[in-house]
């Protein structure tokens, strides 16, 4: 194996552990354009772009996990079959909440109804990331998996 190759193989755990960062970062974000924002009424126009941007970044996260990397790690690990099962329930889960997130920034609920649809998603999403980290980063140091980025952990 040549350095290139090590290098490649062992990028794609930082890589997802990058990713899960900017992903927290968003969400972080998101947060304070609410908490900034007045305590009734409308959501803001920041508000509005911060929602949509991160929901659009996490979902393109999960989509591109399912559609790339879980069937290659499959591949290669059958053994971890049901866990990447478990993380597409997850996915499912994080999805069906994102999804509530943008109905409330949609019909501008109120501070506190988005407030709770944040937390929600900040749970679980945490809950999520360090369980696949916790159970896929050794396996990331040895995937030979010849993508873009951009396509397997998202567009973030």
């Amino acid at each position: 194996m040549t350095e290139g190759e090590k290098t490649r193989l062992v990028a794609w755990s930082h890589e997802l552990r990058a990713v899960h960062e900017r992903l927290r970062e968003a969400l972080r974000v998101t947060r304070t354009a609410l908490d900034d924002g007045a305590p009734t009424g409308p959501a803001t126009r920041d508000l509005l772009l911060f929602c949509h941007g991160f929901c659009t970044a996490l979902t393109g996260h999960h989509e591109g996990e399912d559609r790339e990397l879980f069937p290659a790690i499959a591949a290669a690990h059958p053994e971890l079959v049901g866990t990447l099962r478990n993380l597409r329930q997850d996915h499912s889960m994080i999805a069906h909440l994102v999804s509530g997130l943008a109905d409330a920034v949609g019909r501008s609920a109120p501070p506190g109804e988005l407030d709770r649809h944040l937390e929600g998603i900040a749970a679980i999403m945490e809950s999520h990331f360090r369980y696949e980290e916790r159970v896929l980063l050794t396996v990331l140091d040895t995937l030979a998996l010849d993508a873009d980025a951009r396509d397997v952990l998202g567009p973030l």
